[in-house]
C-alpha cells in the first residue's frame, strides 16, 4: 500500500462506474479544481455516514493522480466536457490517506501516526530519489526537500479524517496530537497545492489559532456549496428506479417506497436528498428495508440521549409523530463529545446522520431512521414513555375490535402518568400521546399525520402493508364528542384516501374504521368511538 499516486482509488472508484447503479457526479471536479493553489485550497466535506464521502475522494483522486490513465473513466462522463479535462487529467502527483486504515498491530497512537509518516517519505524517497531524501526524515521534512528542489506541489486527498475520534485506541491527548500532526504536515506549506479532507465530524474551530482553522468545512445542515455531490437528488434516485425497473424480471416495490425508506434529509438550500447507499443497496438487493449498519456506539441512538433523557423524550415523540423540532444547532466538533443540553444533542445526532436539519428545525428524515427511534422509545429507560409504547399492541388490537371502553382505559393511563406532553392545549398534544400508544401498530401500518384526504385533512391514515388488513383513519378532537370527529371523518370522504381514483379499484380490500378520539379538559375523560364506513 502506498500514499504516493496510490493505485487503489483508481480501481475502487473504476468498480463504481462500471455498477449497474452508478451516478455521475464528476462535475465536482471542476469546482474543486478552481481551488487549486487559491487561498482557500483548504477544503473539508463533512457528512454523515453512508453519503459517498469516500466515492468523492476516490473519484478526485483516480483523476488527478499521475501514475494511472484514467481517461477510459472519465471522457464519457460530465467532466470530459469540461474545459478543464485535459489540463488536468493525471497531471497531479496527490497523496492519498484514508485515515481510518491502521496497520495491523497498531497498539499505540505513535504507533499508527509513525506509519504513516513513514509511508509518506517512503514514497517520496521512491518516486524522488534524486532529492536525496534521508530515510529518517519525517514527512514535512521530505516534502520541504522535493518542493526545493523540484518545485513540485501535491494534492493531498484524506478520508475519514476523523476515524480516531471514534477509536478507543486513541486518548484525548492522542487526538490533539493528531491535530497537530495535520497543522504540521498542511498549515503554511508551499507544497501544498490542495488539501481536501472527508469526515463526519466538523474540525473544531475554537478560536483564530486552531490548529486547523486554514481549512473551510461544508456540512450538509448550513452550507450550500458542493451539497448537490452527496446524497442522490430525486432526479437521480428516479433515474436509478427506471433503471431498476428494466434490469429486474421482477421488481419488488416502487418508487414511493424508495422514497419513504430513504429520503428525507435536506440540503442547506433545502433541496430533498436520497441516502445513496441505502438506495444503492435497496436497488441491487431487490428490497426495501434498513441498511442502515452499526459499528460502534455513534451508530446507536440512545448514546446521544443517555446524558439528559428528561430534556429530550417529549421531543422524540413528536418527531416519530411526525413533527419538526426547534433546534439551535451547535458547533459541535471533534473534540466535544461530551452531550448535555438538547441542543448539542441533537446537533450531534445531524452529524451523525440520525436527523435532518433544515431552517432551525430537526425531524426524523425516513422510514429507515423511524424504525431506529421506534426502538428508543420502548428502551426502560425512557421511563414512562417506554411504559405508554409497551401498551401499543392493545391499542391497536382494541382499535381492530372496536373494543373502545379499553381504548380509553389506555388512554386514561396515559393521563396518570402526568407526562409533560399531555397540555392538552390543542390537538397537537393528544396527536403526541396517539402516536406514542399506537407504536408497535407502525409493523403493520404506514402511519401518516395530516394527510391530505377528500376536502381536506385527516390527522392520522393507517394504510395497512397487507391490502387485506383493515384501513384505520383517526381524526382527534378537544372539548367535543367523539360522534363529531366521525361526523368529519364521513362529511369530508376522508374514505376517499383508500379507495383510489375515479374508476380505479381499491388497493385495500379491507374494511375502512373511522376512530374518533376526544378529550375533555373538565372531566378529564377520554371518549372514543369507532365504526365502519366501509
Amino acid at each position: 500500500m502506498n500514499y504516493l499516486n496510490a493505485l487503489a482509488p483508481y480501481t475502487l472508484y473504476k468498480e463504481i462506474c462500471e455498477g449497474d447503479y452508478f451516478v455521475d457526479k464528476t462535475i465536482m471536479i471542476e469546482e474543486v479544481l478552481n481551488e487549486l493553489s487559491a487561498a482557500n485550497k483548504y477544503i473539508c466535506v463533512t457528512r454523515p455516514r453512508r453519503f459517498g464521502k469516500t466515492v468523492m475522494a476516490h473519484m478526485l483522486t483516480a483523476f488527478l493522480e499521475k501514475g494511472v490513465d484514467s481517461g477510459s473513466i472519465f471522457a464519457d462522463l460530465n467532466i470530459g466536457k469540461s474545459s478543464c479535462y485535459e489540463k488536468h487529467l493525471n497531471k497531479h502527483d496527490v497523496i492519498f490517506i484514508d485515515f481510518s486504515n491502521m496497520p495491523w498491530n497498531c497498539d499505540s497512537y505513535q504507533t499508527y501516526i509513525n506509519f504513516v509518516g513513514k509511508k509518506i517519505s517512503d514514497d517520496l524517497e521512491a518516486e524522488y530519489p534524486e532529492c536525496g531524501i534521508i530515510p529518517e526524515a519525517g514527512p514535512w521534512e521530505a516534502l520541504d526537500r522535493v518542493f526545493s528542489r523540484t518545485g513540485k506541489q501535491f494534492v493531498f486527498i484524506m478520508d475519514e479524517w476523523d476515524s480516531m475520534f471514534h477509536n478507543k485506541l486513541f486518548s484525548k491527548d492522542d487526538q490533539a496530537k493528531f491535530l497537530q500532526f495535520l497543522r504540521l504536515l498542511l498549515k503554511s506549506k508551499g507544497y501544498v497545492e490542495l488539501a481536501y479532507m472527508t469526515g463526519i465530524l466538523p474540525i473544531a474551530k475554537y478560536s483564530s489559532g486552531s490548529e486547523l482553522n486554514m481549512f473551510v468545512e461544508y456540512n450538509m445542515a448550513t452550507s450550500i456549496k458542493y451539497s448537490e455531490y452527496f446524497g442522490f437528488t430525486e432526479e437521480e434516485t428516479a433515474e436509478l428506479y427506471e433503471r431498476y425497473v428494466s434490469l429486474e424480471e421482477t421488481p419488488h416495490f416502487d418508487f414511493e417506497s424508495l422514497r419513504e425508506w430513504y429520503n428525507g434529509y435536506q440540503t442547506a438550500n433545502g433541496d430533498r436528498i436520497f441516502n445513496p447507499r441505502a438506495v444503492i443497496c435497496a436497488l441491487s438487493s431487490n428490497q426495501i428495508q434498513s441498511y442502515w449498519t452499526g459499528s460502534g456506539p455513534y451508530d446507536e441512538i440512545f448514546y446521544y440521549i443517555k446524558n439528559n433523557i428528561a430534556e429530550v423524550r417529549e421531543d422524540l415523540v413528536r418527531m416519530v409523530a411526525g413533527e419538526a423540532i426547534s433546534v439551535r444547532i451547535q458547533n459541535y466538533a471533534a473534540v466535544s463529545m461530551d452531550l448535555e443540553t438538547k441542543d448539542e444533542i441533537f446537533s450531534a445526532m445531524v452529524v451523525y446522520g440520525f436527523l435532518s436539519y433544515y431552517d432551525g428545525r430537526v425531524s426524523i428524515p425516513n422510514r429507515e431512521l423511524m424504525q431506529k427511534f421506534e426502538d428508543v422509545l420502548t428502551n426502560k429507560n425512557m421511563g414512562y414513555i417506554s411504559k405508554l409504547a409497551l401498551e401499543s399492541d392493545r391499542m391497536l388490537a382494541a382499535t381492530l375490535n372496536g373494543d373502545t371502553k379499553e381504548m380509553e382505559r389506555i388512554l386514561s393511563f396515559a393521563h396518570d402518568t402526568e407526562i409533560p406532553i399531555l397540555n392538552y392545549n390543542d390537538e397537537g398534544d393528544l396527536a403526541a400521546l396517539v402516536n406514542l400508544v399506537y407504536l408497535s401498530a407502525r409493523n403493520e401500518y404506514r402511519i401518516e399525520r395530516e394527510d391530505r384526504a377528500g376536502k381536506g385533512f385527516a390527522d392520522f391514515l393507517f394504510y395497512p402493508l397487507n391490502p387485506k388488513k383493515d384501513c384505520i383513519i383517526l381524526e382527534l378532537k378537544v372539548d367535543r364528542n367523539p360522534d363529531d370527529a366521525i361526523g368529519q371523518i364521513v362529511d369530508k370522504k376522508y374514505a376517499l384516501k383508500f379507495r383510489g381514483r375515479l374508476g380505479d379499484e381499491s388497493a385495500y380490500t379491507g374494511r375502512i374504521l373511522a376512530v374518533g378520539m376526544t378529550y375533555n379538559r373538565d372531566s378529564k375523560e377520554h371518549y372514543c368511538k369507532v365504526i365502519a364506513i366501509r
